[in-house]
């Protein structure tokens, strides 16, 4: 390991107070299943014992061959990227996991320019870390999508639908349907912003408002963040995503939902 590398590692053991496991050992707890791809095993392993301590089950493999394999054997509840990977980095990683996969992603990177946090969250990632950071916040993260996805489940037995324009968003199946019927993937942060949505149709939203209604405020998103996701959306239910009917930009106040929703 490096200097470099060495210095990171003492940092995350100092605030994790964690010890050593080996890649690809899963650390057994009650709470989520997570897998995190890490290539750098002494972080791996602390990160893995801090979440393992706050009851998350974690999986840790080095790169995304054996993520695949990880991921063939078993379900999880979300997966933590580290972008830069030996082989296939993140990105590639996170565009291919998002063709198959609706599992929440948090993109860690150790670079700090705005432009790759930007690309990793166009790639469909949920949320991004930059290194160094504290654990508690990743753990805060976590809980964070937890509770967005719990909160979503019904509290009855009865379907809870949005309809809109000929589409329906399914809050049960955390699913959307396209006016032909088919069905349209959607990552979770999509997810919760198109849910944020139709909750508000035909009313200016600003970006800061979106930001409390899709993460709360322990996330403390990017605000960019919001502008990446409102786009992949569009390209999801626009039809035409450069001049969209559904989703329109109100300039220097935010975002309007410009259309009837009904609920079910």
């Amino acid at each position: 390991m490096n200097e470099r590398a060495a210095h990171r590692s003492n940092g995350y053991a100092h605030a994790t107070g964690a010890g050593r496991d080996a890649v690809g050992e899963a650390i057994m707890s009650n709470g989520p299943v997570v897998l995190l791809v890490e290539d750098d095993k002494e972080i791996g392993a602390l990160i893995s014992r801090y979440l393992a301590s706050n009851d998350i089950e974690v999986t840790h493999v080095p790169d995304g061959a054996q993520m695949d394999a990880a991921l063939s054997s078993r379900s999880f509840d979300l997966i933590i990227l580290d972008l830069n990977l030996p082989g296939e980095d993140g990105l590639s990683i996170c565009r291919r996991l998002r063709v198959d996969y609706n599992v929440p992603i948090i993109m860690v990177t150790a670079r700090a320019e705005d432009v790759d946090k930007i690309l990793g969250l166009e790639m469909g990632a949920d949320d991004y870390l930059t290194k160094p950071f504290n654990p508690r916040e990743l753990l805060a993260r976590i809980r964070s999508i937890m509770r967005r996805a719990a909160s979503s489940e019904p509290v009855h037995s009865v379907r809870q639908l949005y309809r809109f324009s000929g589409w329906a968003l399914d809050l049960a199946a955390r699913d959307l349907t396209a006016p032909d019927g088919a069905k349209v993937a959607l990552t979770g942060a999509e997810f919760d912003l198109l849910h944020a949505l139709c909750e508000h149709p035909n009313r200016v939203l600003s970006r800061d408002q979106l930001i409390g209604l899709t993460h709360g405020p322990t996330e403390g998103p990017y605000e960019r963040s919001i502008d990446t996701l409102i786009s992949r959306l569009r390209q999801k239910i626009e039809d035409e995503a450069k001049n969209p009917r559904l989703i329109q930009t109100v300039r220097s106040e935010g975002y309007l939902f410009s259309t009837q929703v009904t609920r079910g």
